[in-house]
């Protein structure tokens, strides 16, 4: 092992910040993460709204990229992106992801797992429409995933829809919002001695959720 594995390999560090526990924690979990995520936030740790989203391909090959969560509510998470992607390609082929948030500062993860449908074209429309002007255009100028000869590709393109659509670019077909419909959540706290805190939640068929404290 060279000395720079070895390093690696020998980084500790105690998680001591907080606990989580079943009677400290909501009963429904979207509670518990709407707590969560506010607490991020209020922490003001970087990026308190990205997560990574997780897909499979066809070729059961699963890949992994950042996205940032947009909204949710009892329907599920939601995000936008290009429906021509990768990801896109291979939601569409198999509509199961898992997502996960990671705010170290907090000592916090949270895990969800779910079936992904597209949201309402009105849903996508509002949000499209709320997004900065360069970033609309961007929706347009991006062909996501493919391969470009490089940068000035994409400058160009720009450049070529910004001077068509100027203030008003409508929403591009290929661009929308995904849901996530959450059926199992997962919570996990750091904690001293590697005893770390973790609570799952499972949705059972008609009975509401079932919380259980899983070993770390």
């Amino acid at each position: 092992m060279s000395e720079h594995n070895s390093s690696i390999a020998d980084l500790r560090k105690s998680y001591e910040r907080a606990e989580l526990n079943e009677d400290a924690s909501h009963a429904d979990p979207l509670q518990q993460f709407d707590q969560w995520l506010n607490e991020a936030i209020a922490a003001q740790v970087p990026e308190p709204n990205a997560m990574t989203l997780a897909t499979v391909a066809s070729n059961l090959r699963p890949s992994t990229r950042i996205v940032l969560i947009k909204g949710f509510d009892e329907r599920g998470i939601v995000w936008y992106t290009n429906y021509d992607s990768r990801k896109g390609q291979e939601l569409a082929g198999n509509p199961y992801a898992a997502l996960q948030f990671h705010w170290v500062e907090l000592e916090r993860v949270v895990r969800i797992e779910g079936v992904v449908e597209k949201v309402s074209a009105e849903e996508s429309d509002d949000y499209f429409n709320s997004r900065p002007l360069d970033s609309r255009i961007g929706a347009w100028a991006s062909p996501q995933s493919e391969v470009i000869t490089s940068r000035s590709v994409l400058v160009a393109n720009a450049a070529k829809f910004g001077a068509k659509f100027l203030l008003q670019p409508p929403r591009p077909a290929h661009w929308g919002g995904y849901r996530l419909k959450p059926d199992n959540w997962q919570f996990w706290q750091g904690r001293k001695s590697r005893l770390h805190d973790r609570l799952r939640y499972t949705l059972q068929a008609d009975a509401g959720w079932l919380r259980e404290r899983l070993a770390p």
